[in-house]
């Protein structure tokens, strides 16, 4: 039995009218979530001739509560999925669903509805796709869109996701599941697991409401006044972000004056968060939250909480984890979070996750960097370009960084200013601050400014990280700080 499921169950039994899930102009009280999951899976089991028994369905939505009954109407049938986030391109959309061999897939372009959830006529096209290859138990699919080459399909089952879910709420108690605004897509697994998930367990309200009514049409450029006017409006108590999107607020909550009276939690991840970053949101009255995961461990395998915290540290193991750290520095996982990747054989053992860390005495995890980006300068010193650039990224003038300088006596950084017409005068500053605060082996002797990252040129992640191999293959011409 799905934990998830099993737990909108208890709760539309123990208090009925509590509102569970809510978008624009929606709102469903557990009893209807029940009601309206089993009626999808009744509409999709109608649909179960146009795909292999074992095939994947490819879900292509835009955040809605459409797109959470959905999720878990496949949930309840026991059929794979396959979230397509949205800014994937048509390429790695095309791989994402012929790897995988999804055998259908679901989204609301208008070419004959089949289906009707939440108000919302949606399409099944049945794909011409090659017999899945997937480990057995694959429950959900996610591609990585990686630092380099193709996405890899990252297969978890029901039982390693929700475990997940059921370690949060009982890391950061029931109590925290207020109401859950989503910044990120649900097709990333941060949000579907970390967000949805452990609120609908916790028995919270998952607000959920389209791109646009946040200001995030694009998401690597957001609006950033309509978002603050969103988290305020809507009453949000908890929120999960990634280190970009909380900079952003605290620009908006410095400039602005701008507060979140209702927020009691903000879970951030993705990337190495600089510790004036966090002292900053402390100041501010921002409740953020460090923690640190990854697709191949169903999102989360550390945090921080109200109750358990420590700035500059990743957090805590989730009491299902073992988290070990080898003689070498590398972060490893167990047991066993994930299955394997699609098309590839079973993963059997603990994930070694190419990160390198350490634990302290009070079984806080720190992370030093990824193992394979570490730098080696001239002088044999190591470096994790992350650190460096939490420093510079910690500085307000700094929008976007990316440190190089393998086998070089200096550290050099493509910078991109907060604004494109800033003086070069304040960006010396703000460069200086940071180099204050590190050693001279990792100091920034020597800066470009760029345009911003773009993601449509591949040079950021879905979830916002540099591809280092894409922004660095172009030839650097000097500038001195």
């Amino acid at each position: 039995m799905s934990r998830v499921l099993g737990a909108i169950a208890a709760h539309a039994e123990a208090k009925p009218e509590a509102v569970a899930l809510s978008g624009l102009d929606q709102a469903f009280t557990y009893a209807e979530l029940a009601l309206a999951v089993d009626e999808a899976a009744a509409q999709l089991a109608g649909l179960a001739h146009l795909k292999a028994p074992d095939a994947p369905v490819a879900v292509v939505l835009e955040n809605g509560p459409a797109w959470v009954i959905l999720d878990l109407a496949l949930v309840r049938l026991g059929w794979p999925s396959l979230p397509i986030p949205g800014f994937f391109t048509p390429a790695q959309r095309d791989h994402a669903v012929a790897d995988s061999g999804a055998g259908l897939l679901i989204s609301a372009e208008d070419a004959g509805a089949q289906l009707r959830i939440a108000g919302i006529d949606l399409t099944a096209t049945p794909l011409a796709g090659g017999a899945p290859r997937l480990p057995a138990g694959t429950a959900k699919i996610t591609y990585t869109s990686g630092s380099t080459g193709q996405p890899k399909g990252v297969c978890l089952s029901r039982a390693q996701m929700e475990a997940v879910a059921a370690s949060l709420v009982q890391m950061i108690g029931a109590d925290y599941a207020g109401l859950h605004l989503p910044l990120l897509p649900l097709s990333i697994l941060l949000e579907n697991v970390a967000g949805l998930y452990a609120t609908l367990i916790g028995g919270g309200r998952y607000h959920v409401l389209p791109p646009a009514a946040l200001g995030l049409d694009n998401p690597f450029r957001p609006d950033l006044a309509r978002l603050t006017a969103a988290i305020a409006g809507e009453g949000a108590t908890s929120l999960i972000l990634v280190p970009e999107l909380l900079r952003a607020l605290l620009m908006v909550m410095s400039f602005t004056g701008a507060r979140f009276p209702n927020l009691n939690l903000v879970a951030v991840g993705g990337a190495k968060v600089a510790p004036q970053l966090l002292a900053q949101a402390q100041a501010l009255g921002l409740p953020v939250y460090e923690g640190y995961g990854l697709s191949e461990c169903a999102s989360v395998v550390t945090l921080n909480t109200p109750s358990a915290h420590q700035t500059g540290a990743a957090g805590r193991p989730l009491p299902h984890l073992t988290v070990e750290i080898d003689a070498e520095g590398e972060i490893i996982v167990s047991p066993r979070p994930f299955l394997g990747y699609a098309g590839g054989p079973p993963a059997l053992g603990p994930v070694r996750t190419g990160d390198l860390g350490r634990i302290d005495a009070d079984g806080f995890l720190h992370i030093d960097g990824r193992r394979a980006n570490t730098i080696i300068n001239a002088y044999g010193r190591n470096i994790a370009p992350e650190w460096v650039e939490s420093e510079l990224l910690a500085q307000a003038e700094i929008r976007q960084a990316i440190v190089f300088g393998e086998g070089q006596a200096q550290l050099g950084a493509l910078l991109v200013p907060l604004a494109p017409d800033m003086a070069a005068a304040d960006l010396e500053a703000a460069v200086q601050r940071a180099n204050r605060n590190l050693p001279a082996y990792a100091q920034i002797g020597r800066w470009q400014v760029r345009a911003p990252f773009d993601p449509a040129a591949g040079e950021l992640t879905g979830n916002g990280r540099p591809r280092r191999a894409v922004l660095l293959a172009h030839p650097f011409v000097e500038a001195q700080p």
